[in-house]
C-alpha cells in the first residue's frame, strides 16, 4: 500500500460493507483523485481485519505499468483467473478499470466462472457506457464518490483549537475538498500546483485521449466560461455566441454549429466528473423543462485554481456547495421554476422532496422577499428551507425554515 495514512470515509466505506457478498458488481465512480483508490484500500483493510485470507483478495490498479500488458480483456481475464484460489470466496478489487478494453466481458465471465465478489473504480463515465450497462444491466450498484464534504473536511485537517468553524469554512470555500491537499496544510502555491496536476491528468487521460477530435484550447475556454458562470443559467448557444464573437468557434453555414460544439465539450467535462449539469423542473406543471439548465463544478479548489478566489463570488460558491451536498445525500437535484420565479434547488428522493433557496444573507427585507416569494408559491407541503450565512437569525417564516448554512452542512 502506497498511502502513508488512510483516513476513513465512513459514508462510502459503509456502502461497500453493506453490499459485501451481495451478488452485484460494486462500481465506485468519481473524479480522479477524489479518494476512490484509498476507499478500496480501506475496504481491503476491512476484509483483512475480518479474517479474509490474503490469497482470497486480488487487488490491482490497472493504470500501473506493472499491468501494461493487460489492456486487452482476454489477457486480463487469464491473468486474474490463474490467481483465483480453488477454495473459498475471492474478492476482486480493480482500480481504474477503464484502462482495459471491453473489461465488462471479463467481469461478466468472472461472475459466471468463479465464486467472487467484485469491486471496481473508474474516473470516467465511459466506464458505465452502453455496452457495459447492457451486459451487466441490473447486476451492478454504482457508488458515486465526491471530494470531501465540509463535515469530512473537518475530520481530515487538524486545526488549532482557536480556529472558529467560520474560519474553517472559509478555508473550505477557498481550497475545496480534494483529499490530497491535506499534505500541503493550506499552502496556496503548493495546493494550486497539486490541483493543476490533477486537472491536467483529467483533461489528458479522461477527456482528450477518449475524444480524438477534441481541441484542448477550446475545452479550456469552455471550462473557464463555466467556472466564471457557476450558478448562472447558460445555454450552449449563448456560450457558443460568446465564443464565436471572440472568434473561437467558426459558426459556419449551419446556425447552431456553435451550440452543438459547446454541448459536446460540456458532455466531455461531465463524463470526467468535473461538472454536473442540472435541468430545470416546472414545479406547478410537474415536468422537466428542455431548456436552460445550470452547471456546477465538482470542487471549488479547481475553480479557484483556474480563476483565483474572490470573496465577491461567495454567493455562487455557496450555492455550488449546497448542490454538491444534496448529491452526496443521494437526492436528485433540479432547478425549480414556479410561474415566472425560480427556486435554487428542488431535491427529490423516492419518498421525499425539499425546496431550497440559498442566499448569503436574509438581513435585508428586499432579499428576504425575493427568497421567500417563490417558496410561498409552491402548492404542496414538502419541506421548504432558506440557507444563508446569517447566524442566529429568525428560524422560520410561515413554515419556511431559515437555517445557518454551516449548521445544515454539519447536520
Amino acid at each position: 500500500m502506497h498511502h502513508a495514512e488512510l483516513i476513513n470515509r465512513p459514508e462510502y466505506l459503509n456502502k461497500l460493507i453493506q453490499n459485501r457478498d451481495v451478488d452485484l458488481v460494486k462500481i465506485v465512480t468519481g473524479i480522479r483523485r477524489c479518494g476512490k483508490s484509498s476507499l478500496l484500500d480501506l475496504f481491503h483493510q476491512h476484509l483483512t481485519d475480518n479474517g479474509v485470507p490474503n490469497a482470497n483478495i486480488i487487488h490491482m490498479n490497472l493504470e500501473s505499468l506493472r499491468y501494461r500488458n493487460l489492456s486487452d480483456y482476454l489477457a486480463f481475464y487469464d491473468y486474474v483467473s490463474e490467481r483465483i484460489p480453488k477454495s473459498g470466496k475471492t474478492y476482486l478489487i480493480f482500480d481504474e478499470l477503464q484502462a482495459v478494453k471491453h473489461w465488462e466481458k471479463a467481469i461478466e465471465s468472472f461472475r459466471l466462472d468463479f465464486d467472487v465478489d467484485i469491486y471496481i473504480t473508474g474516473s470516467n463515465a465511459y466506464l458505465l457506457s452502453t455496452e457495459f450497462s447492457t451486459l451487466l444491466s441490473g447486476r451492478y450498484v454504482e457508488i458515486r464518490m465526491l471530494p470531501l464534504s465540509f463535515k469530512e473536511f473537518l475530520t481530515f485537517y487538524e486545526f488549532a483549537p482557536s480556529v472558529t468553524v467560520e474560519e474553517k469554512f472559509q478555508r473550505y470555500l477557498q481550497f475545496g475538498g480534494m483529499p490530497i491537499l491535506r499534505e500541503y496544510q493550506f499552502n496556496e502555491a503548493r495546493s494550486n500546483q497539486a490541483l493543476e496536476g490533477i486537472y491536467s491528468t483529467v483533461v489528458l487521460r479522461d477527456i482528450l485521449q477518449r475524444n480524438n477530435q477534441a481541441d484542448q484550447g477550446m475545452l479550456q475556454k469552455i471550462m473557464l466560461f463555466l467556472c466564471s458562470n457557476i450558478g448562472s443559467i447558460t445555454s450552449p448557444n449563448s456560450i457558443g455566441n460568446v465564443l464565436s464573437n471572440e472568434g473561437d468557434i467558426q459558426t459556419g453555414k449551419g446556425k447552431n454549429v456553435a451550440g452543438k460544439t459547446v454541448d459536446k465539450y460540456i458532455a466531455m467535462l461531465r463524463s470526467a466528473f468535473i461538472f454536473y449539469s442540472v435541468g430545470r423542473y416546472d414545479v406547478k406543471g410537474k415536468q422537466l423543462l428542455k431548456t436552460l439548465g445550470k452547471n456546477y463544478i465538482i470542487d471549488m479548489g479547481f475553480r479557484n485554481m483556474l480563476l483565483g478566489y474572490r470573496d465577491a463570488d461567495r454567493g455562487h460558491i455557496i450555492e455550488n456547495i449546497v448542490f454538491l451536498e444534496l448529491i452526496r445525500r443521494d437526492y436528485r437535484v433540479y432547478i425549480g421554476k414556479v410561474g415566472e420565479t425560480e427556486i435554487d434547488f428542488v431535491a427529490e428522493k423516492p419518498n421525499d422532496k425539499l425546496y431550497i433557496q440559498v442566499t448569503e444573507s436574509m438581513q435585508s427585507p428586499e432579499t428576504r422577499e425575493r427568497e421567500l416569494r417563490p417558496l410561498r408559491m409552491i402548492p404542496d407541503n414538502y419541506e421548504k428551507i432558506v440557507l444563508s450565512m446569517d447566524r442566529n437569525y429568525i428560524n422560520s417564516y410561515d413554515g419556511i425554515k431559515s437555517l445557518y448554512l454551516i449548521d445544515w452542512l454539519l447536520s
